[in-house]
């Protein structure tokens, strides 16, 4: 019998992710929550709505990846979840060429995956010549692999998947960049109050004014009160091309004047600001600012959890 609580028995001990067991979301729950019960969920709008009903304290949430870019679906949805963001969490994306016991490298003529991992590990998939075969999620990909019994089928997933469903790693580290990383953001009923005077983000959604030069109105109070802006993406919301919705993460505590007086010009020129959440800057941000400020090469793995 498992020692694990049963999630639907103490909801608060649990942590919900979006995927199949084995994906690269449940392997970040357990790296920055080892004492919580992961718990899968069809889609994103069901790991919002296990939060939200109190059936699991947190969600495991990918926000971006540092070679496909955002999880669009995301952006759309998490500012009406009614949910809160109270931490990050940067995980190292490590890829297995996964198989059936029994199988061998020789043997194996084709690869099943999702389409982000597939695109990530394209030069052994072109030195093997396998044929690419386009799956829904990696964790997917392993279980339907465990399932078939195929030695000639591979899949390419995580360490924990292929431990899951019973497979063996022909390949380890199988992508073509060192420093494929995704981040994740944990969101909860509740927000957090962290300490105003140590390293914190703030994620804010907006949208401005349908007039020229609104944009960069907005942005100037934090130009001229030396706020970061780490990452500002737009995207289309309700089918209209006249205005966008801005997704913006920056860097410091809403409570700190020069933030203050930021959000206070921003507003000015935005029909709508909405803050997500305000929570503790991860170690990995900060060792990457400072490498990036010395000139020295950035850390390739994220290291401790939040």
């Amino acid at each position: 019998m498992s020692d694990q609580p049963d999630p639907a028995r103490a909801p608060d001990r649990a942590i919900v992710f979006q995927g199949e067991a084995g994906a690269y979301s449940h392997a970040a729950c357990l790296a920055a929550f080892p004492a919580m019960v992961p718990l899968p969920a069809p889609t994103f709008e069901d790991a919002f709505a296990a939060v939200r009903e109190g059936r699991a304290r947190y969600a495991m949430i990918p926000i971006e990846n540092s070679l496909a870019g955002r999880v669009a679906d995301v952006h759309h949805l998490l500012p009406f979840a009614g949910l809160h963001i109270i931490g990050e969490h940067f995980e190292r994306i490590s890829h297995h060429l996964l198989a059936v016991p029994g199988a061998t490298l020789d043997g194996i003529r084709s690869v099943e995956s999702h389409v982000h991992a597939l695109g990530q590990c394209r030069s052994l998939i072109n030195q093997m010549g396998l044929k690419v075969v386009v799956g829904g999620d990696t964790a997917g990909a392993a279980m339907a692999l465990a399932q078939s019994g195929d030695t000639t089928r591979a899949a390419i997933a995580s360490a924990l998947a292929g431990e899951i469903y019973g497979l063996v790693s022909l390949k380890a580290g199988i992508e073509d960049a060192p420093h494929n990383t995704t981040r994740f953001v944990v969101v909860a009923r509740d927000p957090v109050e962290p300490d105003p005077n140590l390293p914190c983000i703030t994620t804010l959604v907006f949208r401005v004014r349908n007039v020229p030069a609104a944009l960069y109105k907005a942005l100037g109070g934090f130009a001229t009160n030396g706020v970061n802006i780490t990452k500002l993406e737009s995207y289309m919301v309700s089918g209209e091309f006249v205005a966008a919705q801005f997704y913006a993460d920056v860097e410091g505590h809403p409570a700190g004047r020069p933030m203050r007086l930021a959000l206070e010009e921003l507003d000015f020129y935005s029909h709508e600001v909405r803050i997500l959440g305000v929570y503790p800057a991860h170690p990995f941000r900060l060792a990457q600012r400072a490498a990036a400020a010395d000139g020295s090469h950035a850390p390739l793995n994220p290291g401790s959890p939040p």
